[in-house]
């Protein structure tokens, strides 16, 4: 029971036996209750009966009436039963009390002190565990708000990755796909840089042009897209291989709406003795869409395969990741 609210059993025949302890007279009890806030209108029966006959009454049975109803007003009676509280376990000075009385009147002050910072304790540790809790449900609420915005992300641009099929223009189609698969990279979270070109230094004009760069696990994909008809051949392939051996720390990632000769595929694996080369299909990236597989995670299983087993165009099972 949260002593905020209400002294529980202990604590309120402590205070009971304690308070006329510390009140050499009947009076002395009323004017210590006053002191902590309580109205009069609450003492106000008690009191009477005390006016009219002192003897018919006793200080215990003054603190108990008065407490009793403090504790029945629960919330409302917050502020006089802390007060009380704060008193009785900041009182100092016994020479008050009955000679008699001090010795017990202190030992029940320390009960009480002990009771209190005990309560107090688990009042607080139910309050951190409550802080803990309401952290821990947002941060949870936080996760699923980001994993849904995530899906309807990578839903968006799976449904824009469709929509490509229905394009005639080979041109248009293949540029469309590029842009697409970027947007892709990036609702997965890969840090992507989109295509750009490379001019040279003495006005030679475009001498490089990259669909785009991606960073997996701190090492830069230079990524090559093609939308053909006919599977990719050694000299698509080979083309940017060039681009990837002239760059000290590139690797290549190279994805293709058709399939790939056996010859590039051998050239890949040839060139896997000095870059990280893989390989992937459009139907690859359609099957993880649609088994809501993490592109990072089928990416890293590829590269595994193509670093582990010189194998650069390895399709891995989506229900095994």
């Amino acid at each position: 029971m949260d002593i905020t609210y209400h002294y529980p059993p202990e604590l309120f025949n402590l205070l009971i036996d304690t308070i006329p302890l510390l009140m050499p007279g009947k009076k002395d009890v009323f004017l210590f209750f006053r002191g902590a806030g309580v109205e009069k209108r609450m003492m106000e029966d008690i009191y009477s009966k005390w006016k009219m006959n002192p003897d018919s009454v006793n200080k215990f049975e003054i603190a108990r009436t008065i407490i009793t109803q403090l504790n029945e007003l629960g919330e409302k009676a917050i502020k006089e039963r802390r007060e009380i509280l704060k008193r009785v376990t900041e009182f100092e000075d016994f020479s008050t009390c009955w000679p008699n009385d001090q010795l017990k009147a202190k030992g029940l002050v320390v009960q009480i002190q002990s009771v209190v910072d005990v309560k107090d304790s688990f009042t607080r540790m139910k309050i951190e565990k409550d802080r803990e809790r309401q952290q821990r449900l947002f941060k949870e609420n936080e996760e699923r708000e980001a994993i849904r915005l995530k899906q309807e992300s990578i839903d968006c641009v799976k449904a824009e990755l469709f929509g490509l099929f229905s394009l005639d223009n080979p041109h248009k189609r293949g540029k469309a796909f590029e842009g697409v698969l970027n947007k892709l990279f990036s609702a997965f979270e890969i840090s992507v840089r989109e295509s750009f070109t490379l001019k040279g230094d003495t006005g030679e004009g475009v001498i490089e042009q990259i669909d785009g760069v991606v960073e997996i696990d701190a090492h830069f994909y230079f990524v090559e897209v093609k939308w053909w008809d006919k599977p990719l051949g050694v000299g698509e392939i080979s083309q940017h291989l060039v681009r990837v051996y002239h760059r000290a720390e590139g690797r290549a990632i190279i994805i293709s709406a058709s399939d790939f000769t056996e010859p590039a595929i051998t050239t890949c694996k040839e060139a896997l003795q000095k870059k990280v080369v893989i390989l992937c299909t459009l139907r690859e990236i359609v099957t993880l869409l649609e088994s809501k597989v993490d592109l990072k995670t089928y990416l890293n299983a590829k590269i595994k395969k193509a670093v582990i087993e010189k194998m650069p165009y390895y399709t891995p099972s989506v229900g095994s990741l």
